[in-house]
């Protein structure tokens, strides 16, 4: 397979500078064209976001010509235009291959498909009567094969794996023929994307964000499931290295014991439940209004103690504790709780409230920061512990 790519295209992909790029199928248009068929490009299929793949390049800048090479399973990707970007920090280490059909980065995490499809996990998002009434809404028929005609109106189908939209000519052939084993993968999928969702909602995303790792971490955390969360992406939102077993001969004095991620990771949710919980009255006021007014966990003395940190940064010296802004925290005139601060010197404070998206992209989300600055506090007992 063979692309014409643009001059501007030439330096990102000259020198092997890019290991990788991204390709779509969409109906839209892009600088480069199928050189072994100059035909127009075809319609592609109406399917949600089209296809996407993940593919190495072979590059030649004099001709400016760039080779790939799909296999016969993504050929198909090629029917019509295609839409290449480059790929995100997230598909660093994927290997190469069709990747999902959303621009829900999560979504390629296999690891995460039994934290997504757990009953405590869908309980948390609204259960099982929500993800049915998610799935309803969807509006079209979830089986796609060429040449199969859809009937106009649509119904729900339950699967081992979870309910999945079918128009009613399929539901009565999958009625008498059995329910085809590919629509448990959907069925999986449809979960998947109706958790992240309810996540995005509840932490005040906007609709299209993109969740991370980090802020499902978060979420978890908030809905007492992040024990559910597996190791490697738990390793993964602490920049742990990867898990390895050790091959060979080895010696007793040189192994040392090593947390694991999952471990950190639910101590740290624990101790941040129960320090905001430390003085709970199930019967305060506010309870018993139908609008209280937020009050928020205030402690004059922790963010003091932040502050005298480094930078969580550039480990210079701290300015100012930083409140955790977005992922629904703060607002309009309020902050919020002084537990959710981090470190930072005044330069990258003022750097981050100038551009929260370039400064997250730059040193990661603010949420992968607190959980690395919630461990330390809690590893050197500054919160957490009882003292006298």
């Amino acid at each position: 397979m063979r692309f014409s790519l643009g001059a501007e295209w030439m330096p990102q992909l000259a020198g092997n500078q890019l290991p990788s790029i991204q390709i779509r199928m969409r109906n839209s248009s892009i600088a480069g064209r199928c050189v072994d068929c100059d035909a127009l490009p075809t319609q592609t299929s109406d399917w949600e976001g089209g296809m996407r793949a993940l593919l190495t390049p072979e590059v030649a800048p004099l001709t400016g010509i760039v080779l790939f090479k799909p296999g016969p399973d993504l050929l198909k990707l090629f029917k019509g235009r295609v839409v290449i970007s480059t790929p995100t920090m997230d598909l660093s280490d994927k290997p190469s291959g069709l990747l999902n059909d959303s621009t829900q980065p999560l979504l390629d995490e296999p690891s995460l498909a039994a934290f997504f499809s757990h009953e405590r996990v869908i309980a948390a998002a609204g259960g099982q009567n929500v993800l049915a009434s998610y799935v309803q809404s969807l509006g079209y028929c979830q089986w796609k094969q060429l040449g199969t005609w859809h009937y106009h109106e649509f119904t729900m189908a339950e699967t081992e794996s979870g309910p999945v939209s079918i128009c009613c000519s399929h539901d009565t052939e999958f009625m008498k023929n059995g329910m085809p084993g590919r629509m448990d993968a959907i069925a999986k999928r449809n979960t998947a994307l109706w958790i992240i969702g309810v996540a995005c909602s509840q932490m005040a995303l906007h609709g299209d964000h993109l969740l991370t790792l980090p802020e499902l971490c978060w979420w978890a955390s908030l809905n007492d499931v992040v024990d559910l969360i597996p190791e490697a992406p738990a390793r993964r939102v602490l920049r742990m290295p990867k898990d390895t077993i050790p091959q060979g001969e080895l010696k007793e004095s040189l192994i040392a014991p090593v947390r694991q991620a999952t471990e950190i990771i639910q101590e740290a949710a624990q101790e941040v439940r129960r320090v905001i919980t430390l003085q709970a009255d199930p019967e305060s006021p506010e309870s018993f209004m139908l609008r209280p007014k937020r009050r928020r966990w205030e402690s004059t003395k922790y963010t003091r103690w932040v502050k005298s940190q480094p930078c969580a940064c550039c480990n210079q010296q701290a300015d100012d504790p930083h409140h955790i802004i977005g992922y629904g925290q703060g607002g309009m005139g309020t902050k919020s709780h002084d537990l959710f601060v981090i470190p930072l010197c005044r330069a990258h404070h003022d750097e981050l409230h100038r551009d929260v998206r370039a400064f997250e992209e730059k040193y990661g989300s603010q949420i992968l920061l607190l959980f690395r600055f919630l461990d330390y506090a809690i590893a050197v007992g500054v919160i957490g512990s009882v003292k006298n």
